[in-house]
């Protein structure tokens, strides 16, 4: 049987990104998804897909629900089309935060949009610096997560001097990465901020107490998203509190939920460093803070690992990363 080759499709998410990514593997990729004038999401694939491999490359970023509506559609789309596998490239995942019941009565959010992913007809969902481990336990088909680390070191190995790095954590739960970094980087240390969350609403805690010591030092937070900046900004003030010479912060998916913009231009943190998994806002590109690094050649070599293959894990996923 000859090799029908494969096909990149994309939905209205980010745009940008799915072109950049077709870019570096030098093919076309399908815009899928026009709008009926009630608001009904329309998807009509403009190629044949029988027999061929199918890339959907569509993170669920805001607004949340209706980039998932449109992966659902174009994964039911394709399946009905006769593609030989459908993979699901999401670079962000949305409700990956609501991944466990934290109290009486809630919905495991996460799991279920996974299973309605899974149930849409996909063969395989593929990530970036997932929220937690553990999401990929909540399907049944293969689940492949990257690491953001893969992009941003050729750029923070040249912005920081290994000798006075010290790697934080704005919470305990962030220490593996945070100690991967250090790693990565040569840091001279890892620091942890402790933070207390007010579990009945979303988008509220508080910086209490930091283990690790700071004076003197440039520290860089690494988190794998910011959404309205709270957590970073104040695990920043309790850092130059403390003594830090600088601080700055890396963080793979910026959402950027208001207020961030006006916490983040008054905050003393010196640089943002962030990836384009999500669309970012223009008055975020136009900060002098923000330095945004693409993912789109970690995208690009993920799909053809995929389709090829080739081990991903000794390609793209840092060997420290294996450990955690």
């Amino acid at each position: 049987m000859s090799d029908n080759g494969y096909v990149l499709l994309t939905g209205t998410a980010n745009l940008k990104l799915a072109k950049d990514i077709a870019k570096h593997l030098k093919k076309d990729v399908y815009e899928t998804v026009t709008e009926f004038a009630d608001g009904e999401k329309r998807v009509i694939i403009p190629e044949n897909l029988r027999r061929r491999n199918v890339f959907i490359i569509q993170p669920t970023s805001s607004p949340v629900d209706a980039n998932i509506m449109e992966l659902l559609l174009i994964i039911d789309a394709a399946k009905r089309s006769s593609a030989s596998e459908v993979s699901a490239i999401i670079p962000y995942f949305g409700y990956s935060r609501q991944d466990r019941k934290d109290r009486p009565r809630v919905p495991i959010s996460a799991s279920l949009v996974a299973r309605l992913i899974e149930f849409a007809g996909a063969d395989r969902i593929l990530t970036i610096d997932i929220h937690s481990e553990q999401e990929p336990g909540f399907v049944e088909i293969p689940w492949d997560n990257l690491y953001g680390s893969y992009s941003f070191y050729p750029h923070l190995k040249k912005h920081f001097s290994s000798g006075n790095l010290v790697i934080a954590s704005p919470d305990k739960g962030g220490v593996p990465k945070a100690t991967f970094y250090a790693d990565l980087l040569d840091a001279s240390g890892v620091a942890i901020v402790f933070k207390e969350r007010d579990i009945h609403q979303a988008n509220k805690s508080k910086a209490l107490d930091l283990i690790g010591e700071v004076k003197g030092k440039d520290v860089l937070i690494v988190d794998d998203m910011i959404d309205t900046a709270g957590t970073l900004c104040e695990a920043a003030d309790l850092l130059l509190e403390r003594g830090a010479k600088s601080v700055s912060a890396a963080a793979t998916h910026g959402l950027f939920s208001p207020p961030a913009y006006d916490r983040i231009s008054k905050s003393s943190i010196d640089k943002i460093f962030i990836t384009d998994t999500v669309p970012i806002k223009k008055e975020f590109l136009k900060n002098p803070k923000i330095i945004v690094i693409s993912v789109a050649q970690l995208l690009a070599e993920a799909i053809e690992c995929i389709y090829t293959g080739e081990s991903m894990s000794e390609k793209l996923i840092p060997k420290a990363h294996r450990r955690f």
